[in-house]
């Protein structure tokens, strides 16, 4: 069984937190973001073959990646590493193409919980409420679940 995420969208702010905890360190946590490779095999829902345009973790990179759902459509999401602290912190933007001109600010912290384990923490603030609630409506829950769940599989690998 895999850990839960929790998702928390209050009321009336334009904020989603994301809370989940992993089995196993920071530091292997953090390497399935870095690695695009490894974030191929893990990001976004299940059953979508994911190609990854441009992606460099470092302060100031860049990325871009599009997910391609079984029915054929496609999904494609960009944005910018505003801070990368390995094993720390990674401040980024992130654009949904598909409502394009609407950035949120994510930040993700990384927590070694000891006894090689880690609680990663999201906060996503976005332009409006309107903006925010249009993320939710377009299945980001489900393909953060998922996604998490592959995570959890290619750290126990």
């Amino acid at each position: 069984m895999s850990n839960p995420v929790t998702i928390t969208a209050p009321e009336g702010t334009p904020f989603i937190d994301i809370v989940r905890e992993f089995d196993a360190p920071v530091d292997a946590v953090f390497a399935a973001y870095a690695d695009p490779e490894l974030v191929k095999q893990w990001l976004g829902p299940n059953g979508y073959e994911m190609t990854v345009d441009e992606y460099s973790l470092t302060t100031g990179g860049r990325y871009r990646y599009v997910h391609s759902s079984p029915a054929g459509g496609s999904f494609a999401f960009n944005g910018v590493f505003h801070v990368v602290r390995p094993n720390e912190l990674i401040v980024q933007t992130f654009e949904f193409e598909g409502i394009p001109d609407v950035a949120s600010l994510e930040s993700l912290r990384f927590h070694d919980l000891g006894d090689g384990r880690t609680r990663l923490t999201g906060h996503s603030v976005f332009p409006s409420i309107e903006a925010r609630d249009g993320m939710i409506a377009n299945g980001m829950e489900h393909g953060v679940v998922e996604g998490y769940e592959r995570l959890d599989a290619l750290l126990a690998a």
